[in-house]
């Protein structure tokens, strides 16, 4: 089942776009389960990160497609965003929110199958569908691929990712089993290292991508050696 949003302030936009996401699935075989918004301000309230892939509309009343995806990449990397519009200008602020595409109105069905087939082709690639995590009672949805590394001091779990950090309660142990098999190695007690984020090991520390120094046990300093080498020597 794949899960998706369309939101468009326009109702007849909206039924074309309703339109073509039934034909494509009676043509394909898709199962499609699809939600509507009349705004963005309504996608974002309250907004909880279990959709695959939406269809935003740039323009729109109460607050605009652009500033409803930020919000949404705020606590969710992982949903594939396209965007729809009457004006290509928007393309290039699309690439600040990580928009997949974009299409253009009025929008053929042509156009909108190849779009949603690229998009269900990214999806398929994905390794998972992200790691959802609770911060100040609000779902967040994570790529894997984002975090640098998890942090674990007195029961207080902070993910460090890429651009920013997510500081929760809960068990390093939980994270790390949610994170089975996708390249992460726990390096000590307190520390959940993502081995594509690594840059070099001096002595007992690794050095991480943001330049976070973090320290490797004596016991697990082997087995880290030996993951890292591995990890490095996959083929890409």
């Amino acid at each position: 089942m794949i899960r998706i949003g369309v939101v468009e302030d326009d109702e007849a936009y909206r039924t074309t776009l309703l339109d073509h996401l039934a034909r494509y699935d009676a043509e394909h075989g898709v199962q499609l389960h699809v939600r509507t918004f009349g705004d963005g301000a309504e996608l974002v309230d309250g907004y909880r990160p279990d959709f695959d892939i939406l269809f935003l509309d740039v323009e729109m009343a109460q607050m605009d497609g652009l500033e409803a995806a930020r919000r949404v990449r705020e606590v969710d990397t992982d949903v594939i965003i396209v965007f729809v519009t009457n004006m290509g200008q928007y393309a290039i602020k699309g690439y600040e929110v990580d928009a997949l595409s974009y299409l253009l109105k009025p929008v053929p069905y042509f156009a909108f199958a190849q779009e949603l087939g690229r998009s269900l082709a990214r999806l398929q690639k994905r390794e998972t569908r992200g790691v959802v995590i609770s911060v100040n009672n609000t779902l967040v949805r994570l790529d894997p691929a984002e975090i640098v590394y998890v942090e674990s001091v007195k029961h207080r779990i902070t993910v460090h990712a890429l651009d920013r950090e997510y500081a929760f309660s809960g068990t390093l142990k939980a994270l790390e089993e949610e994170l089975d098999g996708l390249g992460f190695y726990r390096s000590n007690n307190c520390y959940l290292v993502n081995l594509r984020h690594v840059t070099r090991v001096d002595q007992s520390t690794s050095v991480m991508v943001n330049g976070d120094e973090l320290q490797v046990s004596r016991p697990r300093k082997k087995g880290f050696l030996e993951a890292l080498a591995d990890h490095i020597g996959r083929p890409s």
